[in-house]
């Protein structure tokens, strides 16, 4: 397996993923980096005041260990629907929903919208209101682990700043989680002969 990480002169990080095995294997790739687009400028940066939109009408529930029920669930009406823009911390606390208590927040997987299996394609996108800065993830991946930060614990930055809990944000694009019990999930089993391969792009701007 090899994953190259690259820059492009469009303010954009690739993350590319490819690889081959001799055994039947299961294998699901994603990133497990946070954002802040706050920056280390604010000593005290939280995520809940970012906008957020997630191209994504469906969203996996999970039990109370974190785990996925196996349920396909509508975003509609809920503290999940991000199809039209809002602030994160519009339903973070929102301990009225099962799904929230779960997660302690957003820890979940999103169905993204997509034509083809395969296709690169918008998956989120989130602007941090003071500064303008917005990041947009692409991927070819059918899903995207959206994390809200719920556990971090005071981690020590540069120039004084601490990461508290829910500072920055995950987008993990991948398959879905535990699709190996899930026979109607997409598949994760590589096999010999085969390639597997992954593309997720960052992309970042100003939102003026």
């Amino acid at each position: 397996m090899t994953v190259m990480y690259s820059l492009s002169d469009d303010n954009e990080l690739k993350i590319d993923y490819k690889g081959t095995t001799n055994k039947k294997t299961v294998v699901n790739m994603t990133s497990h980096g946070f954002f802040s687009l706050a920056g280390i400028a604010n000593p005290t940066p939280t995520c809940e005041d970012v906008i957020c939109q997630i191209n994504a009408d469906f969203y996996i529930p999970i039990d109370e260990n974190s785990i996925p029920t196996g349920e396909i669930r509508s975003v509609k009406g809920t503290p999940f629907d991000f199809t039209t823009p809002h602030r994160v911390g519009d339903f973070i606390d929102n301990t009225d929903n099962e799904q929230i208590r779960n997660g302690a927040g957003y820890d979940h997987c999103f169905v993204l919208n997509k034509n083809e299996p395969g296709e690169l394609t918008f998956a989120a996108k989130i602007i941090e209101p003071k500064s303008g800065r917005s990041m947009e993830v692409y991927t070819t991946e059918p899903g995207v682990q959206f994390y809200s930060d719920n556990w971090a614990d005071g981690y020590k930055g540069q120039h004084g700043a601490t990461f508290g809990r829910r500072s920055g944000l995950c987008f993990e694009a991948q398959h879905f989680p535990d699709s190996p019990n899930r026979a109607y999930f997409p598949p994760v089993v590589l096999k010999p002969g085969q390639v597997y391969t992954q593309k997720t792009i960052y992309k970042f701007g100003i939102e003026k």
